[in-house]
């Protein structure tokens, strides 16, 4: 051996051969991607193509090639003008470089960490960016307007990115509007949110199914437009024909799936308007899910004053038990302290000025516990018994913290451990049960001062006499 040399071990050589075995595979697909490349830009008979789709579908080629994937994602339309000259074919399908990781299984209990690869093509690119101009391009360049590699269509893409104009384009050069993708959704049932509205026009004008099924859940456009709180995809939708009382799989009709939605304190305009529309197409508010739960239930659950009263006033029953054997009152009473914001001593006082049912007066402590947050709920739940009996249990039921806050309040109801009701509670402790449900009903027709009917009907004053 001479000096300066180096003696491979058989592990080096291993590697060295793995190397030249990596640069040889990245070298042929480097040639397949010009192959293609070549194919569908340089080498196509030049032929005058209507502005609509051509007739005849080309097979969709693999691109890989980094120059033509940048012009589309940032839409640059001059690039792409020299990339698919005229005669060139656009039915691409476009593998992105990265991804996310994944673990693949290779057999025989192998498992590598790769990259998750989703197909795309062109058209998705563009129309979910909203790049109508190379959109137009692409589509006068014959690019299949239905092709769905990664398991739904570009018109899915447009939809669910509320690009307006590429919707609109893609369904003019016959996009089909009922589209399903793998996940058994139309392109209507992409329509998620505000911005949206003009897709669904567009999808409606041209053929979308109105009353359209998505395969896994069931849902109409209508469920989805109820479930997101759009009141005008709504209107939309059930001025075209929608079902108003067609159920889901779990048996939520659209009422029912949008009292069922989880809601800010931003949302619960939209909510409400959203089931006024609906109430007055003729919704019905006894329909119950698979659960036996009730709009009212579910309202109450999600904390939506309003649309608690609006149900009310259409009548629905206060004391309706779910599966679980609750009432609307154990749902409310469930989130108090999770939603003090907005306001669920509205919903506690309109279900016991309905004639709902109290909860047991040994169960009051813990109610108590849980619900101390929000006085004005406590204050009108209390309101309903001509007697209470308090004991040193309550007291332990309000954290330091929340009776500091609340000081004046829980003062007036723990010396009720000493002192009776006063004269004038159980002046209207006595007419209330008296009048039982109706209370909602016939107090307002007395002829008395407003002060005295508000008081009858559990008026906050923020103290318990």
């Amino acid at each position: 051996m001479s000096r300066g040399s180096f003696v491979f071990t058989p592990m080096a050589l291993r590697s060295l051969e793995h190397d030249k075995d990596m640069l040889e595979r990245d070298k042929y697909k480097k040639e397949i991607a010009s192959r293609h490349l070549c194919s569908y830009v340089l080498k196509r008979t030049a032929l005058d193509r209507a502005p609509l789709r051509s007739s005849i579908a080309l097979p969709p080629v693999v691109c890989q090639d980094v120059v033509i994937q940048n012009a589309l994602y940032i839409g640059d339309l001059k690039a792409m003008q020299h990339l698919f000259p005229r005669g060139s074919t656009a039915n691409l399908i476009i593998e992105p470089q990265g991804g996310d990781m994944r673990w693949v299984n290779e057999g025989e209990g192998l498992w590598s960490l790769t990259y998750e690869q989703e197909l795309t093509t062109p058209l998705h690119i563009t129309a979910g960016r909203g790049f109508a101009d190379c959109l137009k391009l692409l589509l006068q360049r014959g690019a299949n307007v239905d092709l769905a590699p990664g398991g739904s269509t570009a018109l899915h893409e447009s939809c669910d990115n509320c690009q307006a104009e590429c919707t609109k384009l893609l369904l003019i050069h016959g996009a089909n509007a009922n589209a399903v993708s793998e996940d058994g959704l139309m392109p209507l049932h992409f329509c998620t949110s505000p911005e949206s509205l003009e897709c669904a026009k567009y999808l409606i004008q041209y053929g979308a199914a109105i009353n359209g099924r998505s395969l896994d859940e069931v849902d109409t456009p209508l469920h989805v437009a109820a479930k997101n709180g759009l009141p005008d995809h709504v209107e939309l939708y059930l001025r075209y024909g929608a079902a108003v009382d067609r159920q889901n799989d779990e048996g939520l009709t659209p009422l029912n799936a949008a009292c069922s939605q989880p809601q800010e304190v931003q949302d619960l305009e939209r909510y409400f308007k959203v089931c006024q529309m609906l109430l007055e197409a003729g919704a019905v508010v006894h329909t119950m899910d698979q659960d036996r739960r009730t709009p009212l239930h579910l309202s109450c659950k999600n904390v939506n004053p309003d649309i608690v009263d609006l149900l009310l006033a259409k009548g629905a029953c206060v004391n309706k038990m779910d599966y679980g054997g609750e009432a609307p009152l154990h749902n409310i009473l469930k989130v108090v302290c999770y939603k003090v914001s907005h306001h669920p001593e509205r919903i506690v006082r309109a279900l016991l000025n309905h004639g709902s049912i109290r909860v047991w007066p040994g169960a009051l402590p813990v109610v108590l516990k849980h619900c101390s947050v929000s006085p004005p709920t406590i204050e009108v739940l209390l309101n309903t018994y001509s007697q209470l009996k308090v004991t040193d249990t309550w007291v332990e039921s309000v954290s330091a913290e929340v009776f500091q806050e609340h000081k004046g309040f829980y003062e007036s109801i723990f010396s009720l451990a000493l002192t009776p009701r006063s004269l004038q509670h159980l002046v209207r402790s006595t007419l209330r049960s008296f009048l039982e449900g109706r209370v909602h009903k016939v107090v307002p027709k007395l002829d008395l001062p407003t002060f005295i009917k508000n008081y009858l009907l559990l008026e906050f004053r923020g103290y318990i006499h």
